[in-house]
């Protein structure tokens, strides 16, 4: 396994869960540079955004696994159904709880942001001239990250 070439930054950066989102942008300038020279970290910083965008994924996914539920039990009318009822709408508001926990607390959502930027830039250049040319200016600036 390789190791940090900066253990020093490396420690920092791992402190902040490879997160330099929130710093100040004339601050980031080091962290930017180590990220992009050291392969560990920022394959552990991969492996964090993983995890926060994958516990997102499964919030949301028990999210609608909790309605079905309370959706199904409103449909069948079993016994106890009240009961069954509040379990359900439980869990919902738990696991909404726990998805805008990861959301508050983690960039995950700045990291979707950004992959769906760079989704929108490379589909703007494929786009034939005469369709980018009916983008309206101030949109065709924000995909392309000059505003």
């Amino acid at each position: 396994m390789a190791k940090c070439t900066d253990p020093v930054v490396g420690k920092i950066l791992a402190g902040w869960r490879y997160d330099i989102s929130g710093i100040a942008p004339e601050m980031r300038g080091d962290y930017e540079a180590h990220l992009a020279e050291c392969a560990f970290c920022r394959s552990r910083q991969r492996l964090h955004r993983g995890i926060d965008i994958g516990l997102m994924a499964l919030a949301s996914a028990s999210m609608i696994v909790f309605l079905l539920a309370y959706g199904v039990i409103r449909h069948f009318h079993p016994s106890h159904a009240f009961w069954l009822e509040i379990g359900a709408l439980g869990g919902f508001l738990l696991s909404m709880l726990l998805w805008l926990i990861v959301a508050l607390v983690t960039p995950a959502p700045l990291v979707v942001k950004d992959a769906a930027l760079t989704g929108a830039r490379i589909g703007l250049e494929k786009l034939p001239e005469e369709i980018r040319d009916r983008i309206p200016e101030d949109l065709r600036l924000k995909i392309s990250g000059q505003s």
